[in-house]
């Protein structure tokens, strides 16, 4: 069945309004489906988990409901399925907890390329321990992040590598599985910041070969939350910092406090909703596969007609120039600023924001400063009106 994309922007009531959003990388729009699980959660007999009484064991399923459909839409383990506030908070957890293993003489690798929350922590925490910060760069001119990138500052002190599945700045899809191959040669572990890459692509984490691998809910029509997938056995060997009595079995051990019962529920909708974008038979995990295959597509589509549209703009420069990469494109323009088109957009219903979107490195290392530019992204909900309204936006804006 092909991609049908006035049904499915059918399900999202925010774009009754009209406007044209090419935000999503920030946070897409979500179906009513998810807003009705998120309801229905909040309004029905709930309490904490356990086996006792009826309330209990409906959060209890709807904990586990969503680590199976995170599982599903990643090719993860359920049990290897952590939830926290965020992928930031997930991933500042994450690398307080191992760096206690590190010390004088480890290194860690970042990348240039990856948003703040894929750094900082494991900057900040390196830096506890002693360890030494290896950087990884890309190249400016094509905005490629290649193996060879990153074994350059790979040596047998290499601890962890944090790269990004796909830059949330420029779109770049790095080669992880090659990354992956190198890293873990080198006797080093793999994070990998999804939360870019999840909602434009197909995830198997077995084919990529992330040891650490987070994800965000909200970047994929669900709701705000943050998601850690991990194999078990690995998760098992890790010690993190934990109330008294809370369970230390995984993945629990990594959830601090109760869980948010409603957004959970909310996460199993927008995983439920993908699944059935290209309905078919089969278990979820191969409609999913199909159903981000033919997202994938269409955003592909979609973005050559908006990078036709966007080049043909004077004094337009696109950066999203990689290779392999998602429908999110970073654009500038001679001699003007672009947070007055991002302003002059919006007064026209279109919604394209500027700024360097806690990439900050990236930015800098492309000579844009902290000020970054126009991002432009495609959500599975986007169409060729979208697109035509925000070149026409932008022609009418450089012609004033």
């Amino acid at each position: 069945m092909s991609f049908d994309v006035a049904a499915l922007r059918a399900c999202f009531p925010s774009l009754a309004s009209g406007t044209a959003h090419f935000d999503g990388p920030g946070g897409t729009q979500v179906p009513e489906a998810v807003a009705g699980a998120v309801a229905t959660t909040l309004t029905s007999p709930i309490s904490n988990r356990g086996s006792v009484t009826a309330a209990e064991r409906f959060a209890d399923e709807t904990v586990l409901a969503a680590r199976s459909a995170m599982a599903d839409l990643l090719g993860a383990d359920p049990g290897g399925v952590v939830f926290g506030r965020s992928a930031t908070a997930l991933t500042f957890d994450l690398a307080r907890t191992l760096a206690a293993g590190w010390g004088p003489g480890d290194e860690v690798v970042v990348t240039r390329l990856d948003h703040d929350a894929n750094i900082r922590p494991w900057v900040l925490a390196a830096e506890a321990a002693g360890a030494t910060v290896r950087w990884a760069a890309f190249d400016p001119a094509t905005g490629e992040l290649t193996a060879d990138d990153v074994s350059a500052v790979l040596t047998a002190r290499t601890r962890l590598v944090a790269v990004t599945g796909a830059s949330n700045l420029i779109g770049t899809r790095p080669p992880l599985a090659e990354i992956a191959e190198r890293v873990h040669a080198a006797g080093a572990l793999l994070a990998v910041d999804g939360v870019h890459l999840t909602a434009h692509s197909p995830v198997d984490l077995a084919a990529l070969g992330a040891d650490f691998y987070t994800s965000s809910p909200y970047k994929f029509l669900g709701p705000h939350c943050g998601v850690l997938a991990a194999a078990p056995a690995t998760l098992e060997r890790l010690r993190p910092a934990k109330l008294l009595p809370s369970t230390d079995a995984v993945p629990e051990r990594f959830e601090q406090g109760t869980l948010p019962y409603e957004l959970l529920a909310g996460t199993t909708a927008a995983v439920d909703f993908l699944a059935a974008v290209v309905p078919g038979p089969g278990p979820r995990r191969e409609q999913l596969v199909a159903s981000m295959t033919a997202i994938e597509e269409h955003e592909d589509r979609l973005r050559e007609r908006l990078e036709d549209g966007l080049a043909a703009l004077p004094g337009a420069r696109l950066w999203s120039r990689a290779a392999h990469r998602t429908p999110t494109l970073l654009v500038t323009f001679e001699g003007r600023d672009a947070t007055a088109a991002y302003r002059f957009l919006a007064a026209r219903g279109v919604n394209a924001p500027a700024g360097n979107f806690y990439a900050i490195e990236a930015s800098r290392w492309l000579g844009l400063g902290d000020t970054g530019g126009l991002r432009v992204g495609l959500a599975p909900y986007s169409d060729a009106d979208d697109i035509d309204r925000l070149v026409t936006g932008l022609r009418e804006w450089l012609a004033g």
